[in-house]
């Protein structure tokens, strides 16, 4: 949805009703499940590793629902201007609340599951004494994105996007000096923006994948540990948001680093997979993903 049609759109929602708004881009999302055929087999191809045992056309019929599904970050995001709106769970946030506390930052590191925008923006609400500083691409031309920043910027959230195409993807310094302060630097840990950024390769549903590396390095040289965030809906205007126990990444001498950050970067994908498989139509990541079969793990004992 472009600048202008988006603002059109939410002004009529509000007179008519979010159902409006709900049947609009439910519209739009089915066009670019149509007009748009190589992110659509993206998503089949995922949901036949996800779901090896079924037919080809329940993955198709699983993509279809992704699109669909993906219309409720627009609506929610709409609705997250009326506070009370949006009812929300919340595990885990006694891990975030002791660091607060001691002054320690920390990377929370999020994915484009569920609707991660809205989690920001209620964890925010929620401890209000967390300082987050939210790592975002720039793309060319963007548009809704403006908005979105505008938005996640007005809510408190420290906003610092970051150019795929530039020769360094994430300003890595100043999210350190952030992080030294005790504040948070939230990344996403499953997009990988161009083929020559620093990728560590892991295993996912079997298969080997590449995740940036720079929130596990950061995490490293910062000395400061890592806290999976995921935020999940559970019904209609309802989310569910988790956060794991610190993850820490540490290397007891540089030749070591290497290690240090595949085994982190692993636990993510460990978590992301298990969020996958409880919740497969909300993963929004509509770009190809999947590498080739990894390997089979080593037999224990061996």
């Amino acid at each position: 949805m472009r600048h202008h049609f988006y603002k059109i759109l939410t002004a009529l929602s509000k007179l008519f009703g979010a159902w409006l708004f709900a049947l609009v881009s439910r519209g739009i999302a089915a066009g670019y499940f149509i007009f748009f055929p190589k992110r659509s087999a993206a998503s089949a191809r995922f949901y036949r590793v996800l779901f090896p045992q079924r037919t080809r056309a329940y993955a198709w019929w699983c993509a279809w629902r992704q699109f669909q599904n993906f219309t409720t970050v627009f609506l929610d995001r709409y609705l997250l201007h009326d506070r009370g709106a949006i009812d929300y769970t919340f595990a885990g946030r006694e891990h975030l609340i002791a660091a607060v506390a001691q002054g320690r930052g920390g990377i929370l590191l999020m994915s484009h599951m569920g609707n991660w925008e809205a989690g920001a923006r209620l964890l925010r609400r929620n401890i209000p004494d967390l300082r987050l500083m939210l790592y975002m691409g720039r793309r060319a031309q963007e548009q809704i994105e403006r908005l979105q920043k505008e938005d996640l910027a007005a809510s408190g959230i420290r906003i610092l996007a970051a150019d795929p195409q530039s020769g360094s993807a994430f300003d890595l310094v100043e999210g350190a000096a952030f992080l030294k302060s005790g504040g948070f630097v939230s990344m996403s840990g499953d997009v990988v923006w161009r083929p020559e950024q620093q990728a560590v390769a892991v295993r996912f549903l079997d298969h080997t994948v590449r995740l940036p590396e720079a929130p596990f390095m950061l995490a490293l040289v910062s000395r400061v540990p890592l806290y999976i965030f995921f935020a999940t809906k559970r019904g209609t205007r309802q989310y569910h948001f988790s956060v794991s126990g610190p993850v820490a990444v540490t290397a007891p001498s540089r030749g070591l680093r290497r290690e240090a950050v595949a085994q982190a970067a692993q636990t993510y994908a460990d978590h992301l997979e298990a969020q996958v498989r409880r919740n497969p139509l909300e993963w929004y990541h509509f770009q190809p993903f999947l590498g080739p079969p990894a390997d089979p793990p080593p037999a224990k004992g061996h």
